[in-house]
């Protein structure tokens, strides 16, 4: 598995522009007028991993297989969205599938590119969106708490929406709610607003570096939330030049890693992800699980099999099997791991699991 991350932010923000370098394609309509997106573009990108290639090449194998990042450009959301306005329906039902949201708001100042509310103000910008999102939580939950809908749940159920309903009238958040019932009560009906979130600062070429007054006032505003400043732009040049003339481009504007790799990182932090690896002569591969996810879950990401007729699974860490070459050579040296279902599986695994036929 990998994660899915929407792009959303209000019409002109630099979104399309944004998806379109993380991507490596020109799929993205990007234009100065607002909806310029109305479908939404869906791109999946290989998560490099150095410690992946260097495992493809000490087993030789015949294939190597990254996990993935799933982007999302989703339409321009304006003010009103939760009752229709603009392309608000679909937004919202987009938005919906999603792990993950990148608030992408504008921190730049141009006369040449629109700006829906006419002026730059990205906290209110922000606001905006948050707010649309709320309201759309509630009438999705009013909906279900209708008589004839509250028949088909349980008490349990209800009893959660109307706490959960009450929470977000009065503009709450809910992080309270992490537990696996809630969290599939939640995802059912289709919540938006306990989706974790990463505050994208789109800044112009001058600001990359340092930032500027409207950066600063997110983080003071926003300070626990997640925040990355790149420059939509850029990146989209940076998507034209070659791989061995990027590092040299990056290296002159003082760019030390690029906006996919700041939102591969931070979203990975911000769900709780880890990688582990299989190794072998046929293939080389990464897996995407939850952090604290045991050995015989992990087994039922590779196939479902697996963890159904779970024995146990032999771990090497990444760096014992790179010091010795080979999960053989890592056993001979008594760094070979027999463990159990209730393993906890670390990032950087090397992972060989034994089942029933």
């Amino acid at each position: 598995m990998g994660f899915k991350c929407g792009i959303v932010g209000l019409p002109n923000v630099g979104k399309s522009t944004l998806f379109n370098a993380l991507t490596s394609s020109k799929n993205a309509q990007a234009a100065n007028f607002p909806f310029c997106t109305i479908d939404p573009n869906i791109g999946i990108v290989d998560i490099p991993d150095k410690r992946l290639d260097k495992l493809h090449q000490l087993s030789n194998s015949n294939k190597k297989i990254n996990t993935n990042i799933t982007f999302v450009d989703i339409a321009g959301l304006v003010k009103g969205a939760s009752k229709g306005e603009g392309l608000g329906n679909k937004f919202l039902s987009h938005i919906r599938e999603v792990d993950a949201i990148i608030h992408l708001v504008r921190c730049f100042d141009s006369e040449n590119i629109q700006h829906v509310n006419k002026k730059i103000d990205p906290v209110s910008d922000l606001e905006t969106i948050k707010t649309e999102i709320l309201l759309a939580d509630i009438n999705q939950i009013e909906k279900k708490l209708q008589k004839n809908n509250k028949k088909k749940m349980d008490e349990k159920e209800v009893k959660l929406l109307e706490v959960v309903l009450d929470k977000l009238n009065k503009g709450n958040d809910l992080k309270d709610y992490d537990d696996l019932d809630s969290q599939k009560t939640l995802k059912n009906v289709g919540i938006i607003s306990n989706k974790p979130y990463i505050i994208v600062n789109n800044v112009d070429e001058k600001n990359l570096k340092d930032g500027n007054q409207y950066t600063e006032i997110l983080k003071e505003k926003y300070p626990n939330q997640k925040h990355i400043v790149i420059c939509a732009d850029i990146e989209d040049q940076i998507t034209d030049l070659k791989p061995d003339e990027r590092a040299d481009y990056m290296q002159n504007i003082g760019l030390k890693k690029t906006g996919l790799d700041q939102l591969i990182r931070t979203g990975y932090d911000l769900l709780n992800l880890k990688t582990f690896f299989t190794s072998g002569p046929k293939e080389t591969r990464a897996w995407t699980i939850k952090k604290n996810t045991n050995a015989q879950v992990a087994a039922g990401v590779i196939h479902t099999d697996f963890e159904k007729n779970f024995i146990r699974a032999e771990a090497v860490s990444f760096e014992d099997f790179e010091r010795f070459g080979s999960a053989e050579k890592a056993k001979e040296n008594g760094k070979l791991r027999v463990e159990g279902k209730d393993y906890l599986v670390q990032d950087g695994d090397v992972l060989f699991f034994r089942v029933n036929p």
